[in-house]
């Protein structure tokens, strides 16, 4: 039976989704900037008064359950596209590359502990533990990761690479691309000389992060 694509939105309700999705990138870019930083920020980033804010979330610690669960619910996207590739190392690898790129878990570093979770976002939280666990299960069957690696250190390696943070987010990209293949070479029990993706860090590179912030 032939299926038909859902209408697109129209008039006031497509109006409040692109204002929806505008507040959420500007609550993103401003948590992980300052995640004590006030509701209004949010507002005056995203262009939008503060009673179109209010209409959507109940106040800042809602925005940020938002953000997060949307975050939780990526990984869990990506980890179950993952579990479809028939190769376990390839799996495993571009599970974490795929993370890595959506940035989730820079969100997890900046605002844990900044709201009280749902009980939905911990049965998400359960099922993201379970698809990790099954990624890197497969990859152990590969016999190309090591066999002292545990799921835990998963998070280890995704909050690594989300801490590799310069003003230019396609530079930020690749370098994080090139800490997970170094990571990744520390977790491979096979020796692979390929060369590093991406330039390599410059002398200096870093340096902007300690300038004096007005």
């Amino acid at each position: 039976m032939p299926t038909t694509s859902p209408k697109p939105l129209a008039g006031r309700r497509a109006q409040a989704a692109r204002n929806d999705e505008v507040i959420l990138e500007a609550a993103r870019a401003v948590f992980l900037d300052d995640p004590k930083a006030p509701i209004a920020a949010v507002a005056d980033r995203a262009g939008v008064g503060i009673s179109a804010l209010y209409r959507r979330y109940a106040g800042k610690e809602a925005l940020l359950r938002q953000l997060c669960h949307d975050g939780l619910r990526r990984y869990i996207a990506v980890a179950e596209e993952a579990l479809a590739e028939p190769d376990d190392w390839a799996a495993f690898a571009g599970f974490l590359a795929r993370v890595v790129d959506a940035d989730v878990h820079s969100l997890t570093v900046h605002l844990a502990g900044t709201f009280t979770p749902t009980e939905e976002m911990g049965r998400d939280a359960v099922r993201a533990g379970e698809l990790a666990s099954a990624l890197v299960d497969r990859a152990h069957a590969s016999g190309r990761l090591r066999a002292d690696v545990v799921v835990q250190d998963l998070g280890l390696v995704l909050e690594g690479c989300a801490a590799v943070r310069v003003p230019d987010a396609e530079r930020t990209r690749e370098l994080r691309r090139r800490q997970l293949a170094v990571l990744l070479g520390g977790l491979s029990t096979v020796s692979e000389a390929g060369e590093l993706p991406g330039p390599a860090p410059a002398a200096g590179e870093f340096d902007w992060r300690w300038r004096r912030r007005e």
